[in-house]
């Protein structure tokens, strides 16, 4: 059975440069609001299950949250659900920021 591959903060930053990538953050909103990655969809893990059909099924999909826990289990999800090509970023949005990538903020 297929499963999702764990991504550096690096790795990553190649793939939202290459396009086609829908990035997913399922942080709280007040996580969220301390800043996120530039045009990732904000769905706190808890909806997962009910919206994960709105994402193509055939671009790589990347979840991401505060350390990589929560975005590792909806990666799971999304592999158990059909979807291919899964990423989790290994660290989370605190990986990404250590490795000196921006944050946005609304």
């Amino acid at each position: 059975m297929p499963d999702f591959k764990n991504i550096t903060a690096t790795e990553l930053q190649t793939m939202l440069s290459a396009g086609s990538t829908t990035l997913v953050d399922v942080r709280t909103d007040a996580e969220i609001a301390r800043g996120y990655i530039k045009g990732a969809t904000k769905l706190p893990l808890h909806l997962l299950p009910m919206r994960l059909a709105e994402f193509e099924r055939s671009a790589p999909l990347v979840f991401y949250c505060q350390m990589g826990g929560r975005s590792a289990q909806a990666a799971a999800f999304a592999i158990n659900q059909g979807y291919a090509e899964v990423y989790n970023l290994q660290g989370g949005i605190l990986a990404w920021a250590q490795s000196g990538q921006p944050l946005t903020a609304d």
